[in-house]
């Protein structure tokens, strides 16, 4: 960690909501963009759907957010919403197409584990150890909610991510390949990544 002191939030703050689209959007824009493009449109779709109460959230000293691990739970997920959200910015048959393609990637839920549902850093603020605080602080709270295992997915393109994750202790479980689906998403695959909460982070 940098001399630069954080806090971490449980939740996410509503002053930080539009800050944590943005970073949210530049984070998965890739992985996103074909379908929720044009930008102004997945921006509100972002505002209207994230669950505050999803969430964690790393901030700066001076207020600033520096990154925000969102995760899923049988109530919901940090980027929920439905199709009628959906709908509501794209219009009717722009937030149906949508919505059916990008349930593709929604992942099921399993016992005793938490299910990430996005982890992202300011970009200035990479290499501060923002990341590892926010694994370690989804680790917590998956030990207290009485959870073994934190679970996530990492796309072939983003082996930064992938890389934090096997440092901090992560284990690839499985692989899916996207067959032609990856001339619309734009990644080949996607491996599931896994770590018990009762070992020490390595």
């Amino acid at each position: 960690m940098s001399e630069q002191k954080i806090r971490i939030e449980q939740g996410l703050s509503e002053i930080h909501r539009e800050a944590a689209c943005g970073l949210f959007w530049e984070a998965f824009r890739q992985k996103l963009a074909p379908v929720m493009k044009p930008e102004d449109k997945a921006r509100a779709f972002l505002i209207k759907v994230i669950r505050s109460d999803h969430a964690i959230s790393v901030v700066a000293q001076d207020g600033r957010l520096l990154g925000v691990a969102g995760f899923k739970t049988p109530q919901g997920a940090f980027v929920g919403g439905k199709l009628s959200d959906m709908c509501a910015v794209y219009g009717g048959w722009g937030g149906l197409w949508r919505g059916v393609v990008l349930d593709i990637l929604e992942r099921d839920l399993e016992d005793k584990t938490l299910l990430m549902d996005g982890i992202f850093v300011d970009p200035g603020a990479r290499g501060q150890g923002v990341g590892t605080a926010l694994l370690d602080a989804v680790a917590t709270r998956a030990s207290k909610d009485g959870l073994s295992k934190v679970r996530l997915d990492v796309i072939d393109t983003n082996p930064r991510a992938r890389a934090l994750y096997e440092r901090y202790g992560f284990r690839s479980t499985s692989t899916a390949y996207m067959g032609l689906l990856r001339y619309v998403f734009g990644f080949t695959s996607v491996t599931t990544m896994v770590h018990n909460t009762d070992r020490q982070a390595g």
